[in-house]
């Protein structure tokens, strides 16, 4: 999806170790914006953008554990 990423979002980081070099932040789009911007804290020009729908799927496969082979091979 494509579009303009509005001012003002409250970017939330995905961690709540901050000293990490990178991570995620995600926003959510204020009233009547049904959208979620996605971005890196080392590059946060570069947004992706999806809808509540989508971003509410995918969050309710992590907690199934349907993305769980994307990391049974790293480390902690």
């Amino acid at each position: 999806m494509t579009g303009r990423v509005p001012e003002g979002l409250n970017w939330i980081p995905a961690t709540d170790d901050l000293s990490m070099p990178e991570y995620l932040e995600v926003a959510f789009g204020n009233e009547g914006d049904d959208n979620v911007y996605i971005r890196e804290n080392v590059h946060p020009e570069k947004v992706v953008i999806t809808t509540k729908r989508k971003w509410d799927a995918f969050v309710l496969g992590v907690q199934a554990g349907e993305f769980d082979h994307f990391v049974a091979d790293l480390e902690d």
